[in-house]
């Protein structure tokens, strides 16, 4: 396809995709209900009276009863879009609208964007203060140089709420993360640093304020803009470019870099040549970010320079300087801790944590978003990728804590509660799986991984050891898992940080095969048979592990059918006192939590197994911190119908009166009666369950399992489980959907010590 035919055809797509189906890329939506005369006079009048009074008595209560907090502004005069220049107020409205759906989509943030029709800066500056009351914080964005200057200026002087121009210290904050991390690869001081910067405007006087305040040498540093170098013998400069004249006898851009260890393109297409690549000192680092065409193609640097580190602002190539990756989270952590401004310590935090987090290992959701690209720290990678979800926890407590250090926070918070808290809103299973995760960190028990050459499982291994300070157990090949460590780009060794079994060499196959035939000898399993079972199936090693007390608890499950899985696990680890009573599901939806059972176990339990199951689910339901409240779920309400599901269910629930129960409990009823507290009145007035139900104990796996999948895949639920209760924590069996934080979490509920269990 030529390049006039891409262009065409992107363009067709923009812009229907800004039409339809509905034209824009915002909405508002309300956020409190709506549907009864009591809910217009709690938001309207006269309720709404009562918020209006407490904040003219304080007006630091807007924080608590508007959605100031969150909101912020993006505001543009429209001077200088994208490469488009002075297009005018108008025209700038879908940049700004773009800008806001980047707010919303990394870090949750409500946005207005602003278009106003005001050249003047002063008078630009003046409209955008007026607006304090309504916004958490403001964004100035695509104003030309030098007036975006002059119009910050005056709003960080005047407003007491964060104002940024993330035209000059977006980039600058992103261009500092990655040569933070370019010196360290090349071996470079950043004090010692020669610097070359084409391109003298907002962005490029901003990223060498940011260098300068990281240790570059002011007098190290050669400006050149449209008329040349930017000398002191020039009567041209405004303020903040008169800042970098030097005298020099250098007089063009050729001539400026030889022997400079850094070029910083910020200006136009094809300004710099191989030639003058070449010339540079060895290991040159070059940020061509002129985009879409940079000032020299990354090719044809490494043309000139193998050695050279590279940045763009192009997608298409490595090491893309994007602002996406330091505004949504630099606002999220000033805004959460009610910051009066964003301060050079605030920024220097940003630039630092989006440098480290390139360093860390990678996740599973960065490997899946951008696969079969190399995410190693290194020349092709210096900077994070925008879609790691690690940036917003990283990254905003991270600005939060250097808003507070430096004593510009009006909400100060707890550090640690604020990033579970961030953890919460990028994993949803991270608020509920707290008290599982806390009681899992004070035990010393060891997890075994059957499926351990499984990507899934290495990228869950990477969180469990820097999380749970443990060291699991891995069955699989090591030269396979070695492969699949270095292509996730994970900082993971071999013994260092977990052990593996081989099941094609393992010293210990000979006491496997017997262990597994004495126990099945009986059962048609011949030592042939069981040599080769055990040779060939990683659930029975892993499950032999645990029985020989080399592991406490297995997981496995990531291929194959539950059933099949189950079927080794109680062959190898059931007993008169242990084995499988039901498969929980915690389901965490945007309405809450809810857990269900038996969703894999008995496909067709009796009542004394539905009992067992409903005992058991209340003792883990108990671990997350949560009282149970369990329904148990059938076809019949209350003795209405004398189907199996109904008869079954009622003689489950006369089992349990005759127990001592610590828990709610009910039956048998409809789902939705459950959920339902005053249908449920409305059906029997002496219920002994109160309020919604959280755990929905069904008579069949079918009925369990439609409830868990409809509301994994119509209600976007994120599943902690199934957890396989019964076998005291010996033993649990995932399934072929679940991710690397649901190993995680699976993981998590296998090191928590059994006594926890109650």
């Amino acid at each position: 396809m030529s390049p006039d035919t891409r262009h065409s055809s992107l363009r067709a797509d923009a812009l229907k995709y800004h039409r339809y189906p509905r034209p824009g890329k915002l909405e508002i939506r309300p956020t409190k209900p709506m549907t009864t005369g009591r809910d217009l006079a709690l938001a309207y009048s006269p309720g709404v009276a009562e918020a209006c009074i407490e904040i003219s008595k304080n007006p630091m209560d807007a924080a608590h009863y508007t959605s100031k907090r969150n909101l912020v502004a993006v505001v543009s005069n429209g001077t200088a879009v994208l490469g488009l220049g002075d297009i005018g107020a108008q025209a700038a409205k879908p940049v700004m609208e773009g800008k806001a759906v980047l707010f919303k989509k990394f870090a949750n943030l409500d946005c207005f964007d602003i278009e106003v029709a005001e050249s003047d800066p002063e008078a630009l500056a003046e409209i955008v203060i007026k607006l304090e009351p309504t916004f958490g914080g403001v964004n100035l964005e695509d104003i030309k140089s030098p007036d975006c200057f002059l119009v910050e200026r005056i709003c960080r002087e005047r407003m007491n709420i964060p104002v940024f121009h993330d035209d000059q210290h977006g980039t600058a904050i992103v261009v500092a993360a990655a040569t933070l991390n370019a010196v360290h690869v090349a071996k470079k001081e950043i004090s010692d640093l020669q610097i070359v910067a084409l391109g003298a405007g907002a962005a490029g006087i901003a990223c060498l304020d940011m260098l300068v305040g990281l240790g570059v040498r002011k007098e190290n540093i050669l400006l050149l803009d449209r008329q040349g170098i930017v000398s002191t013998q020039r009567d041209d400069l405004f303020d903040e470019k008169a800042r970098y004249a030097r005298e020099t006898d250098k007089t063009n851009l050729a001539e400026a870099m030889v022997g400079a260890d850094f070029f910083l393109g910020l200006s136009g297409p094809r300004l710099v040549t191989k030639d003058m690549i070449r010339s540079m000192a060895p290991n040159p680092i070059v940020f061509a970010l002129a985009n879409p065409d940079p000032e020299i193609l990354p090719e044809e640097v490494l043309e000139a320079a193998p050695n050279a580190l590279i940045c763009t602002g192009r997608s298409d190539y490595p090491n893309q300087v994007n602002n996406v990756l330091c505004f949504p989270f630099l606002f999220r952590g000033a805004l959460d801790v009610g910051a009066t401004a964003i301060n050079h310590e605030m920024k220097v935090a940003c630039a630092s944590a989006i440098a480290k987090l390139a360093r860390d290992s990678t996740s599973e959701e960065v490997g899946l978003a951008y696969h079969g690209e190399t995410l190693n720290f290194g020349p092709d990678y210096l900077i994070p990728r925008p879609f790691d979800p690690r940036l917003l926890p990283h990254v905003a407590s991270a600005v939060a804590a250097a808003a507070m250090d430096s004593g510009v926070a009006a909400r100060p918070r707890d550090m640690d509660e604020y990033v579970q808290h961030l953890l919460g809103q990028v994993y949803k299973s991270s608020l509920i799986m707290r008290p599982v995760l806390e009681a899992g960190r004070t035990g010393s028990r060891r997890v075994v991984f059957a499926e351990g050459e499984d990507p899934r499982v290495l990228y869950s291994v990477q969180t469990l050891i820097t999380e749970m300070r443990t060291k699991p157990i891995l069955v699989g090949r090591p030269d396979v898992i070695r492969t699949r460590i270095e292509r996730a780009g994970l900082a993971l060794q071999l013994k260092r940080d977990f052990d593996v079994i081989n099941p094609e060499s393992d010293r210990r196959f000979a006491q496997y095969w017997e262990g597994y035939h004495n126990l099945m000898n009986r059962s048609g399993v011949s030592p042939f048979l069981a040599r080769t079972i055990v040779r060939s199936n990683t659930t029975v090693i892993a499950a032999l592990m645990v029985r020989f007390g080399e592991a406490d608890s297995m997981i496995c499950g990531t291929i194959g059918q539950y059933l099949w899985h189950l079927r080794y696990v109680e062959q190898i680890l059931a007993s008169d006192e242990l084995h499988p009573i039901g498969a929980l599901s915690l389901i965490l939806h945007d309405a809450g939590t809810l857990f269900i059972g038996d969703t894999h176990v008995r496909a067709d339990p009796s009542a004394e197994e539905i009992a067992d199951t409903v005992v058991a689910a209340a003792r883990h339901v108990a671990r997350f911190g949560i009282e149970p409240k369990i329904a148990l779920c059938s076809d019949s309400q209350f003795g209405n119908l004398e189907s199996h599901s109904g008869v079954v269910t009622r003689k489950a629930l006369a089992i349990l009166d005759k127990q001592v129960c610590d828990f709610e409990f009910e039956g048998e009823m409809n789902t939705d009666t459950a959920l339902d507290p005053e249908l449920r009145k409305t059906l029997i007035s002496n219920s002994r369950l109160t309020g919604k139900a959280n755990t929905l104990i069904y008579s069949s796996t079918v009925g369990a399992g439609a409830a868990r999948n409809i509301l994994k895949s119509v209600g976007a639920g994120i599943e902690v489980g199934p957890i396989l209760m019964g076998m005291a924590n010996r033993a649990h069996i995932v399934t072929p959907s679940v991710t690397a934080r649901g190993l995680f979490n699976i993981a998590s509920l296998a090191l928590t010590p059994v006594a926890s269990y109650g």
